[in-house]
């Protein structure tokens, strides 16, 4: 789904702002809440103007992001709903509205999964009007290669709303110096660039790719015109290593949550440029999405400054044991009729599309995450996920796909990981096992990681590894809890990753401390963070600086087996 945008033929509006605000006392289609209007009481302006401009466009409205279920009224009219929380999604309202007319605009929302989570439910991001022409560009898919150190090629697939009768479509590659460096016509083709600039992590270069629906030939006005920024790079697997333009690539970063005071759950530009300018300052070189699609605002940003994300889906939670565990309750199986079941894995099989529909063009994303800590190890498992797998690779056969396994599912249990091109790992001893043990966990963690390298060969990435710390906390004894602990433990998981020679990268969890559930495991939230809440920096923030900084970086070292250098 393209993101909207202003230009010659289009026009774009926010609706961001204060709204008014109410809870619902029953099921809102009883209410009907939607045809009155809300009281001022609680804001959180709910009536809009259209422009008078807009009488000869059709007019959409895009909400990019309800959560985690959204119902659409315009005046007295139902107009979409939309399940799922972390993607957008879109009405044409042209037969509902009048330009220069006034409309009220209601959006119901009612939380749900993913469970685990401080449930926020609302709108967390933005809110848009928005104009195309009668005949529009409505998709555009491009996908990047690297012929050699000097060339570089673009492919690109251009949908439109309606077939183009009467003109044609040109597309142009055009560098930041604003020159048009190739061009082409038609829906699919190729545009070369020789010589290319290649987008790099850390060295971010972005060609604009414009694409035109123009009359017919003598003539240059655009009928619709849209733009993408694009980075020319390659991804690969090869052997146990992860490349980046043919060259090894080491993920040094966290796991993290679009989390933070006052806002909670929701996408915060000053927050975001914060985060990335402390993720910079500290050497790390990637994140992941960590549990569901972040706002594009977040990887347009990692586009432009070099930083390697990778894409999750919304599935989290699919792993009963883990509940039974912490609360005592009752075994059940993850995978039935009563639990995960059909009905759930068509609601994964639109998240995933959802997903790569909006994140496919982004060339920080190197990666999909199909799902955060399932029931691997269970009956019901691979029937489940296989479909689903092949889902996602139909989809984008360009990138690499990955899930990120619980320990209780190690390498004699796991029924999924030969699906998958990486292994994601999300350990804790030292933590939820063998807690304040270093020593025990340091061979536990080791021993496991051997075995994995032995039964698959594959890359191998740490995506969840820490302990929650109470900033302020120190202790000479190095107990759980204390800020010394924190770095101890993180120390004693680089030791090992350092020996293993699978391991390409390393997540920690968190990158900074977030609200949750209130319940007994839980102080406050989650204190895994190596910020808090509020990006003060835990000790262990400069042990990372140092390592992944330094001359002793992963990055650096990355010619363990195979002699390559970056």
């Amino acid at each position: 789904m393209l993101k909207p945008q202003g230009n010659s033929t289009r026009d774009i509006l926010s609706l961001d702002g204060i709204w008014n605000f109410a809870v619902a006392s029953q099921d809102i289609e009883t209410e009907q809440t939607w045809k009155t209007n809300i009281s001022p009481r609680l804001q959180i302006p709910s009536h809009f103007v259209i422009p008078k401009g807009w009488s000869q466009e059709r007019i959409f409205l895009r909400i990019d992001a309800a959560t985690h279920r959204g119902r659409v009224y315009i005046n007295d009219e139902f107009v979409v709903e939309h399940i799922g929380g972390y993607t957008p999604f879109d009405a044409d309202i042209t037969p509902l509205v009048a330009a220069g007319g006034r409309l009220r605009l209601t959006i119901a929302t009612k939380a749900a999964l993913p469970a685990g989570l401080f449930n926020y439910a609302g709108l967390a991001r933005s809110v848009w009007l928005y104009t195309v022409p009668n005949n529009y560009i409505s998709d555009i898919t491009v996908t990047t290669d690297l012929f050699d150190d000097a060339r570089g090629v673009i492919n690109f697939d251009v949908r439109t709303y309606q077939p183009v009768e009467r003109g044609r479509i040109v597309v142009f590659a055009i560098d930041e110096d604003d020159k048009v460096v190739s061009q082409a016509e038609g829906q699919h083709g190729q545009l070369i660039i020789d010589p290319v600039i290649a987008w790099k992590p850390g060295a971010a270069y972005l060609y604009t790719f414009r694409a035109f629906i123009v009359l017919e030939e003598g003539t240059h006005e655009a009928l619709d015109i849209y733009e993408l920024a694009v980075g020319v790079r390659s991804v690969q697997i090869r052997g146990n290593r992860f490349l980046i333009n043919g060259k090894p690539f080491y993920f040094t970063g966290f796991g993290k949550h679009e989390d933070s005071p006052i806002r909670g759950r929701g996408f915060d530009p000053a927050y975001m440029v914060h985060d990335y300018q402390l993720m910079k300052w500290m050497g790390a070189n990637s994140f992941r999405t960590s549990h569901y699609p972040y706002a594009t605002e977040t990887l347009e940003y990692a586009d432009r400054h070099g930083v390697v994300v990778i894409g999750e889906t919304p599935a989290v939670g699919m792993n009963l044991a883990i509940a039974a565990g912490k609360h005592g309750w009752p075994s059940q199986p993850t995978f039935s009729p009563d639990t995960v079941s059909e009905a759930t894995q068509a609601a994964h099989d639109q998240d995933i599309r959802e997903l790569i529909s909006r994140d496919k063009n982004h060339a920080s994303v190197v990666m999909w995450t199909v799902t955060n800590e399932p029931a691997a190890h269970e009956t019901g498992a691979r029937e489940y996920f296989e479909p689903l797998v092949a889902l996602t690779r139909k989809l984008d056969p360009t990138r690499p796909i990955c899930f990120t396994n619980e320990m209780r599912a190690p390498p004699t249990k796991d029924r999924l990981a030969d699906l998958f091109d990486v292994l994601c790992l999300n350990r804790y001893y030292g933590w939820y096992v063998d807690t304040g043990d270093l020593v025990a966990a340091e061979k536990r963690l080791e021993t496991e990681l051997l075995a994995w390298q032995e039964r698959f060969g594959n890359p191998m990435i740490m995506t969840e590894y820490g302990v929650d710390t109470l900033a302020g906390l120190h202790s000479v004894n190095n107990t759980p809890w204390a800020e010394e602990y924190q770095t101890s433990f993180l120390q004693m998981y680089h030791r090992v990753f350092d020996r293993v020679d699978s391991i390409i990268g390393e997540h920690v969890w968190a990158f900074a401390d977030f609200q949750t559930n209130s319940t007994v495991f839980r102080l406050d939230g989650n204190k895994k963070g190596v910020f808090t809440r509020d990006r003060r920096p835990k000790a262990a923030v400069h042990y990372l600086r140092d390592r992944w900084s330094g001359s002793q970086c992963p990055l650096n070292l990355l010619s363990k087996s195979n002699g390559q250098e970056i």
